[in-house]
């Protein structure tokens, strides 16, 4: 636990002499009074002791342990004690970016092992030194496309997760680009929807592998026409299924991305997290972020620095690259952590182990009365089931079975009110996949 630090009356005094005000309330003097945090009527300070006894109190509350099911982007890997017991130490634990190119050269290498484990990972030449999150990743590969082609155009396919949708249409609310979106399949993407709005115009084609369905598919064929209109392929990725699938750049994809958080990240409550971006090199002088390189200092001694930067505002101004390609590069060093313990052959093992269990759990599932699971394409960890009830209601009542079922579909695709997203991770046992078929049984009987 990280110390609490205050300021006694006297440093106070101090620090408001030295400013040249006389109290706290002349310091905020510009705040309307309705606005002061001393008109929100708080209640007094408690003593560290008393706050820890209330937060142990409030603890002891929670004791309602949900096997996690649940998916939709963010999974619940194993991650080795030895992830957090690294990144705990003194030297690495700081939240902050590095900017300046004569960062500590221990932070300067961690960033330079990460980018290399991306493109061991991707297939692809280059790697920046990791982005906010898998949502702004994808967004930040799209307005990289456009700032190469030149065009406006962007064709998305409807398997990408909608999250990520959600925040490329947020940031673009204001811009004028056209996008087209293919409509959503449950299985691979549709050529000829894709192939139909694909033409010289097109700046970009976005797709998911796995898609937010759980479908694996192979989008060679796709990037071939694109690349014959003379538009990108961006390729969203699931880097854990990177240990058995096809690797993006063996499809032809010009720029990649993905959420870092299944690369030794825990669930926490949303974040932070970790957002990739990967790329051919010859696109590397517009990748937003960051990119650490390699070189020789004035001895001829083996050393690392910021290569490129070039989305810093206080250069570049109106050229900028990237406004919000900020991240906790804490995260970043954990992946590297994760990676560099786990290696190549525990990479695929984890990898294949998600394929198989999810399997097991599908033929289980399929045997429930009323229960269909889609198979409209192979899935890698994640697959959907039609079930004869409401999902949002399926949802609530395995949550009193100590599950969390999975995702429903209807939050975020009208006419899909009774489809769930099912997650199946290497951590899920094959007692927890019986009784959780064992459960959703008694629920839709």
């Amino acid at each position: 636990m990280n110390p609490y630090i205050t300021n006694t009356e006297f440093e106070v005094q101090q620090m408001l002499d030295t400013i040249g005000v006389k109290s706290i309330d002349e310091l905020f003097a510009d705040i309307k009074p309705q606005h002061h945090p001393r008109s929100f009527n708080l209640p007094l300070g408690m003593s560290e002791y008393e706050v820890l006894r209330r937060l142990t109190g409030l603890s002891l509350r929670n004791n309602v342990y949900l096997t996690p099911f649940i998916g939709g982007g963010y999974y619940d890997h194993y991650v080795p004690s030895a992830v957090g017991m690294l990144i705990g130490r003194g030297e690495f634990y700081t939240a902050y970016t590095p900017y300046q190119p004569e960062c500590a050269q221990g932070t300067l290498q961690a960033l330079f092992e990460f980018q290399s484990h991306m493109c061991a990972l991707t297939g692809m030449e280059v790697s920046n030194a990791s982005l906010y999150d898998g949502g702004t990743a994808l967004y930040e590969a799209m307005m990289m496309a456009i700032r190469i082609t030149g065009k406006d155009k962007i064709v998305m396919d409807g398997g990408v997760s909608p999250i990520y949708r959600k925040i490329i249409k947020t940031y673009t609310h204001h811009l004028h680009y056209q996008f087209e979106e293919i409509p959503v399949v449950h299985g691979q993407s549709s050529r000829p929807e894709v192939n139909k709005h694909l033409d010289k115009n097109t700046a970009a084609v976005i797709l998911q592998n796995p898609n937010f369905f759980g479908a694996m598919d192979d989008f060679t064929d796709i990037i071939e026409k694109a690349h014959a209109v003379g538009a990108l392929a961006i390729v969203s990725v699931y880097p854990i299924s990177l240990g058995v699938l096809k690797t993006p750049a063996d499809m032809g994809a010009d720029i990649v991305t993905g959420e870092g958080q299944s690369l030794g990240l825990p669930l926490n409550f949303g974040g932070p997290y970790l957002g990739f971006m990967c790329a051919k090199k010859q696109y590397v002088r517009k990748m937003p972020g960051r990119i650490v390189g390699q070189t020789k200092d004035a001895q001829g001694r083996r050393c690392f620095v910021n290569t490129l930067q070039a989305r810093e505002q206080h250069i570049r101004r109106e050229k900028a690259t990237s406004n919000i390609c900020t991240n906790v590069s804490l995260c970043a060093l954990q992946a590297t952590i994760f990676l560099s313990l786990i290696g190549k052959g525990g990479l695929k093992e984890m990898a294949q182990l998600n394929l198989d269990k999810a399997e097991y759990a599908k033929q289980c599932l399929a045997k429930v009365k009323g229960v269909e699971v889609k198979r409209s394409s192979p899935t890698f960890n994640e697959f959907t089931l039609h079930l004869p009830k409401d999902a949002s209601e399926v949802v609530e009542r395995m949550i009193e079975k100590g599950f969390a079922a999975g995702f429903p579909l209807g939050r975020y695709y009208k006419g899909m009110e009774k489809y769930l997203l099912v997650a199946v991770t290497e951590k899920r046992t094959k007692e927890e996949i019986d009784r959780y078929v064992g459960a959703l049984q008694e629920v839709l009987a």
